[in-house]
């Protein structure tokens, strides 16, 4: 069954770049209207707002937020519900990446990386909550297919990755039966920017350990996202993985 999601609302955090952006549109594209958060991609959030906007008019909206701000969540969500009237989806999709070795690890890297992989998504989607209910709506979590075998020296993000894991299973029970919640797990999709560690020699590694011998697409992963929220009407507390195999091979 297709639930119809045309003129319903999306909120997608950190979709004003990769992943994130493609996901904004791609849902914008089937009909929803889309609150776009981001914290330093101004230019980018404002350049597709624009785009989104000239194809359907007040369709999309922006807001800044620091997401380790404990006062943005509320926020954050009343701004949609100002803006549309409405929340209908909860994409948590921002997060901060990077290695954190043993030897180097701080609490400044703690709290930010779990504050916006972890901390951001449970208190956004408790926010959330009361809004989704009323509109029988979902939220999807974006973690990652590593932490079946954590990637060395990702001490910290892994923790918080496969919490989300967990606080999907757990969101899942305490939404119910009113909220689906489900999660997103990519695989190896966009290489991170900027990156001396993820050489071309790397990507081939990897590409090699894969199942399908390829890297995915951005469409790859907004696809499983609009599957989740449109089509899955029977399925909450379920990680969808969307890696190409990569997890069998971990």
């Amino acid at each position: 069954m297709t639930k119809n999601i045309i003129k319903k609302t999306a909120l997608i955090t950190g979709g004003a770049k990769r992943i994130g952006a493609h996901i904004t549109e791609f849902l914008h594209s089937k009909g929803m209207n889309v609150l776009i958060h981001y914290r330093h991609s101004e230019a980018e959030a404002k350049k597709l707002k624009l785009k989104l906007n000239r194809k359907r008019k007040n369709s999309a909206e922006i807001f800044k937020a620091d997401l380790l701000d404990s006062s943005s969540y509320d926020a954050l969500i009343q701004d949609c519900i100002n803006k549309f009237s409405r929340l209908d989806c909860l994409i948590n999709n921002a997060s901060s990446y990077y290695p954190t070795p043993l030897s180097k690890i701080n609490t400044r890297d703690w709290d930010d990386l779990l504050g916006s992989n972890l901390k951001a998504p449970l208190f956004l989607s408790k926010y959330a909550a009361p809004y989704l209910k009323k509109t029988s709506g979902s939220i999807v979590n974006i973690t990652d297919t590593h932490i079946k075998s954590p990637k060395k020296s990702y001490i910290i993000y892994s923790i918080a990755k496969a919490g989300l894991v967990t606080l999907t299973h757990s969101l899942a029970q305490e939404l119910a039966p009113l909220v689906r919640v489900n999660a997103v797990a990519p695989g190896p999709i966009l290489w991170p920017e900027d990156s001396k560690e993820f050489s071309k020699k790397y990507q081939d590694k990897v590409i090699k350990e894969t199942l399908l011998k390829k890297t995915g697409a951005p469409q790859d992963i907004s696809e499983a996202v609009y599957f989740l929220i449109s089509s899955a009407t029977y399925t909450t507390g379920h990680v969808l993985e969307v890696d190409g195999g990569r997890s069998f091979s971990l």
